[in-house]
């Protein structure tokens, strides 16, 4: 059994910024949100959602998903860190320092 390494556990993050001027712009964002969080993804902060992968080969899964459903219009950005990069993210509100809003651990059962 393979261990669990903060260097080879992935977390995929979205970054987006969407058209919200018409009726059928605000749909589509709305859609993308709820894929997002259909395929476990967890809002980190507005416009930014993470995912936590066991592997590298399981963050490319959920790349590719979120490329299939991307909107037609807007930017978004995909970035795929490891676990030892997520946890260095400091996180401030003003300038005091929080804990970076992360989603608890995923189980993977194999």
């Amino acid at each position: 059994m393979q261990r669990l390494s903060e260097y080879r556990v992935m977390w995929v993050m979205i970054f987006f910024d969407l058209p919200t001027n018409t009726v059928k712009e605000k749909r589509a964002y709305t859609v993308f949100r709820k894929d997002l969080m259909k395929d476990g993804f967890t809002m980190f902060q507005f416009s930014i959602y993470v995912r936590h992968c066991a592997s590298r080969e399981n963050a490319d899964v959920h790349v590719k998903r979120v490329k299939s459903f991307m909107p037609r219009s807007g930017k978004v950005c995909i970035m795929v860190i490891t676990d030892k990069q997520f946890g260095d993210i400091e996180v401030f509100s003003g300038t005091k320092p929080l804990a970076p809003n992360a989603p608890g651990q995923q189980l993977e059962l194999f």
